[in-house]
């Protein structure tokens, strides 16, 4: 019985997990896709180019769109089992709420360890595959990215002004460039004229320009200006051999470890890779949270069918990535420990989550009016 019971509670939560897996990773896309969309039909990019862009990007949202698939999968199961009084059978039946968990807690797990190999594998891969084909796609196509009176950020860390463009010959003139890929040392780039060009040996290009300045921003509020006849710079290198400029999202988890033993890494980047590193973890586990919590709301969600529990999905969505981008801010910014702010949030959803399950098992109903009425007025509204 129990064995049954099991196996029809995992098949309803991986159905509708599987469902929300898409349409919250297409939902997600779609800003990403329309200016992908944009490289075929305006630039000449290949589909097959773009497809693959599409493809490096997937986990990164899978890292969110699973605990989302997941939280909203065990609220529509629950509550519909509920709704169809299931559940009331299976508990005439001898079979409590505690012992209905089991299957949930085996598919959390399951999410658990996807979103993990998301984080972990597949954020690494995808963003440094990511940059490194945009780059390429670049080279290929720069009388199509560059525009006249129009600001180009095509590059990460770097934006770029022209007044002028010729094409063919690929001059510049009345040049402003922003090279932001160090913090620490801003600096922006005053030309009369230049010419892009791609660099040889790497993966990047090279700007040649001449008659300006460069203002360059120090430390301590310092500020130096250098004029120049003819300067030459490299965009998309930054000294990893690779010719693509990378950040903490960027790396594996042993470059991260890396930059905090390294004595020569600055504060602030240590800080950086730190919240990093606990993000990395914390966000699959919170599928795991999410299965505490969403049992005992999909029970009291009997009368709100599927809108009532997207609805709930979403708000509890919302409010714990909220609070975890709060706590993310607090840790980068050294104001606490990151191996204790960024474990605030599950471990304050857990709990609220244990306290709903202590009242649905005990068949009492949960206090939340004020949820109720937002539903009600959700559903008048609808």
């Amino acid at each position: 019985m129990k064995r049954i019971l099991s196996l029809y509670i995992i098949r309803e939560i991986s159905s509708l997990f599987l469902l929300g897996i898409v349409i919250f990773t297409l939902v997600l896309l779609m800003g990403r896709l329309i200016t992908l969309t944009d490289l075929v039909v305006s630039h000449g990019v290949p589909l097959a180019d773009v497809s693959r862009m599409i493809l490096y990007l997937v986990p990164s949202f899978l890292v969110f769109t699973i605990p989302m698939a997941f939280l909203l999968a065990v609220l529509l199961a629950f509550g519909r089992l509920s709704a169809d009084n299931e559940i009331v059978v299976l508990k005439a039946g001898g079979i409590s709420l505690i012992q209905m968990l089991p299957p949930v807690i085996i598919c959390a797990i399951v999410a658990v360890l996807l979103a993990l190999g998301a984080s972990t594998i597949g954020v690494p891969w995808g963003n440094s595959a990511f940059k490194e084909l945009s780059l390429q796609v670049l080279k290929r196509n720069i009388t199509a990215t560059i525009r006249e009176k129009t600001f180009w950020d095509d590059i990460p860390g770097v934006v770029m002004y022209t007044d002028q463009y010729d094409e063919q010959s690929h001059t510049l003139k009345g040049i402003v460039i922003h090279d932001g890929r160090n913090p620490d040392r801003p600096m922006t780039i005053f030309a009369g004229d230049g010419i892009i060009a791609g660099a040889e040996g790497g993966q990047a290009l090279l700007l040649s320009l001449h008659n300006g300045s460069i203002h360059i921003k120090g430390t301590g509020g310092l500020y130096r200006l250098v004029h120049f006849g003819e300067y030459s710079m490299t965009v998309g290198e930054k000294g990893n051999g690779t010719g693509i400029s990378r950040n903490e999202p960027d790396m594996w988890l042993s470059e991260l470890q890396s930059t905090l033993d390294d004595p020569g890494t600055s504060a602030n980047n240590r800080l950086k890779a730190l919240a990093e590193i606990h993000s990395r973890f914390t966000f699959p586990i919170a599928s795991l949270v999410f299965a505490i919590l969403a049992v005992p709301l999909g029970l009291q969600n009997r009368r709100s069918g599927k809108s009532g529990g997207f609805t709930v999905s979403i708000a509890i969505i919302l409010a714990y990535y909220v609070l975890m981008s709060v706590m993310r801010t607090l840790a980068e910014k050294g104001t606490a420990p990151a191996a204790v702010v960024l474990w605030i949030p599950n471990l304050i959803f857990f709990a609220i989550g244990w306290y709903f399950l202590r009242m649905a098992s005990l068949e009492k109903r949960i206090p939340l009016f004020p949820m109720r009425r937002f539903l009600d007025y959700f559903r008048k509204a609808t």
